[in-house]
């Protein structure tokens, strides 16, 4: 039998986990990518020699036997990357009525850490790891099950976050303290299904690492497995045209009119974009409207800075601060006096573990607040736009000092990015930070399936159902599943692992 060729558009993290699953499966894999940099949201950029993570912060669940060791060790980079294990004892500080509570990682650390804080909410802080624990073995593919996915009629699916915690606790600050790194899925509480946060606070506190000299790694040791399987990657393509025949897609064009034959489309870019390279009617209407029609999760506003040399202690943590009285900041967003919350971190260098040569923060920013520059490129918005930037800069560092006593004084220069910079860079519509946002009483008009009604036509990425190294990596995996069979692929990852 012919082998089949497989174009994946995009390099972002679920489009080479797709072509490394594939490739290693015997399929002829090309990854078409519109950008000089491989990546997507796991590009860097490098400034007075700091490297600077775009997206990827820190991961989760890569300890040994771990469910993203067994993932990455199948496709065989587990020992090529360079991993620091973040705090045992506090990953995460959320800071909520300027006071600190810290994250543990470890199901019992976490509870026994909390109650220090909350001695009379033993009970419900046991709880509530229970929860989230049971919701995550729900999901086939976080526990390597050959079960199919079964949504419908399932309640935690329909839960929203605060529908959740509101029948957990009537303490209004254990809520928003469990709640405080609501920043890594831009949480919306009557909207967000809980089983979002559930998976995503559940993997953490089992463990959480960061890349050592950027998350750009990650996506060269990706690419490495591809060549070596016979696939691909090439840069400066960009997609601009699905040719179809008989209801097929035969063929992708780029931007310079190159054509590439194919058996197989994957789409790693977001799936409205994926729609704007199909003419004609050979996607129903229904489904393009309601495609377009899906609202995407608020941007943000970053500063990376440049520190000057042993000045700023590292910290094997992250911060997130809020200085309201609820930790939902993307709620009511312009309602509320900016910034009031953010997350600051120092990424991981191999230079020193015990001073910190950059850090980052990050606070919400919604698209509206850049529209005005929409039809402008990068470098290219004029000066308004950089004033712009620079007043909500310091605007930023003003609060952040308010905690960070004395941080100005250590820093050496920073560099900032907006929605837009993360739409130009990722192609992410209004420059969104996890996609599509789902809506837990909407929720299969708000799920993108891997397998489209085109039927040699696939989707990949944090657009499916979870975002995140761990999400998207099972997202890619229930997309090969689609194509090469879910229990022989489970079956392969698990033998891999037995080795």
């Amino acid at each position: 039998m012919a082998i089949k060729k497989v174009i994946i558009i995009g390099s972002g993290l679920g489009g080479l986990l797709t072509g490394c699953i594939l490739s290693k499966e015997g399929y002829n894999v090309t990854v078409l990518e519109k950008n000089r940099q491989i990546g997507g949201c796991l590009q860097v950029f490098a400034r007075k020699g700091c490297i600077f993570n775009t997206g990827l912060n820190y991961t989760e669940g890569l300890a040994e036997g771990q469910i993203l060791y067994k993932y990455f060790k199948y496709i065989g980079i587990i020992d090529k990357l360079k991993l620091r294990r973040m705090d045992i004892d506090g990953f995460e500080i959320v800071t909520f009525n300027n006071e600190e509570y810290k994250f543990a990682q470890g199901h019992e650390n976490f509870i026994e850490t909390l109650v220090q804080k909350f001695p009379d909410e033993r009970q419900t802080i046991t709880k509530y790891v229970n929860d989230i624990k049971k919701i995550s073995s729900e999901f086939p593919l976080y526990n390597l099950s050959t079960e199919q996915y079964q949504m419908a009629g399932w309640d935690s699916y329909e839960q929203s976050v605060s529908e959740y915690f509101d029948t957990l606790t009537e303490n209004n600050i254990l809520k928003n303290v469990l709640c405080g790194t609501s920043m890594l899925y831009a949480g919306l509480p009557k909207i967000t299904p809980f089983y979002i946060h559930s998976l995503i606070n559940h993997s953490f506190i089992n463990s959480s690492w960061r890349l050592i000299d950027g998350s750009h790694h990650l996506a060269i040791e990706l690419t490495k497995v591809i060549k070596s399987n016979g696939g691909i990657v090439l840069r400066n393509k960009e997609v601009k045209k699905l040719i179809f025949k008989d209801k097929k897609i035969t063929s992708v064009e780029t931007k310079e009119g190159e054509q590439f034959n194919t058996d197989i489309v994957i789409s790693n870019i977001h799936p409205v974009n994926t729609l704007k390279m199909i003419e004609g009617n050979q996607v129903y209407s229904a489904y393009r409207n309601r495609v377009i029609s899906l609202q995407n999760t608020i941007g943000m506003f970053t500063i990376y800075v440049v520190l000057k040399e042993n000045t700023f202690e590292y910290q094997n943590y992250n911060h997130y601060c809020h200085n309201s009285s609820s930790v939902w900041s993307a709620e009511n967003y312009f309602e509320k006096e900016w910034p009031d919350s953010y997350m600051l971190y120092t990424p991981a260098t191999s230079k020193s573990e015990k001073y910190a040569d950059s850090l980052i923060i990050m606070s919400y920013m919604s698209f509206k607040d850049v529209e005005k520059w929409e039809n402008t490129w990068i470098e290219q918005r004029g000066e308004e736009y950089l004033e712009f930037k620079k007043q909500r800069a310091e605007k930023l560092l003003d609060v952040v000092e308010n905690k960070f006593k004395n941080l100005r004084n250590s820093i050496n220069c920073y560099y900032t990015s907006t929605p837009l910079t993360y739409r130009d860079y990722t192609g992410t519509p209004e420059g969104s930070s996890y996609g599509i946002l789902k809506e837990s009483k909407n929720l299969l008009k708000t799920i993108i399936l891997p397998k489209t009604k085109i039927e040699n036509l696939f989707f990949t990425g944090q657009n499916l159902n979870m975002h995140g190294i761990l999400g998207v990596t099972i997202s890619s995996v229930m997309t090969c599943a689609e194509i090469i069979g879910q229990e022989y692929l489970v079956n392969k990852i698990i033998e891999s692992n037995a080795e």
